[in-house]
């Protein structure tokens, strides 16, 4: 291969655009061929590739299944989630209670509050008869 072709594929591999014959190519410069001195720190990249491929895993993995007791879990998660129903029911129905308490109350307050002012507004006319006394009153003492 010529050198400059080998400095453009180099360049285009590093820049990850090179094509399948290409990185071929390249393999085979350096791995099989002679190689020019100012490629030698590129040796190593291509070789290690190259034994990377032929690589295998050849150990047996152990896979042992462990034994639970998946029924108790089961059972516990099944307690636990009418235990949550039952906590969640009962705060629902005592926020729902609040409520309509609070509702009675607003209703009661209510009722006095109109009752109150009723009283006041009977008071209020029994004001307007105090006041009309009190002019009544003035005239009869200025005159005299």
């Amino acid at each position: 291969m010529e050198l400059d072709n080998i400095n453009n594929i180099l360049e285009k591999y590093f820049n990850a655009e090179t094509t399948i014959a290409e990185e071929k190519a390249l393999k085979e410069y350096f791995v099989n061929g002679a190689v020019k001195p100012e490629h030698e720190k590129y040796v190593p990249i291509f070789a290690h590739l190259t034994k990377a491929k032929e690589e295998k895993f050849t150990k047996q993995i152990p896979l042992k299944k462990k034994k639970t007791n998946t029924k108790w879990f089961s059972v516990a998660a099944v307690a636990m989630l009418l235990f949550g129903l039952y906590l969640g029911n009962n705060y629902l129905q005592q926020k729902r209670i609040e409520k309509e308490q609070a509702a009675y109350a607003y209703q009661e307050t209510k009722k006095a509050l109109n009752l109150l002012a009723q009283n006041f507004n009977k008071g209020k006319e029994k004001m307007a008869y105090l006041e009309e006394f009190e002019q009544t009153k003035q005239k009869i003492y200025n005159d005299n």
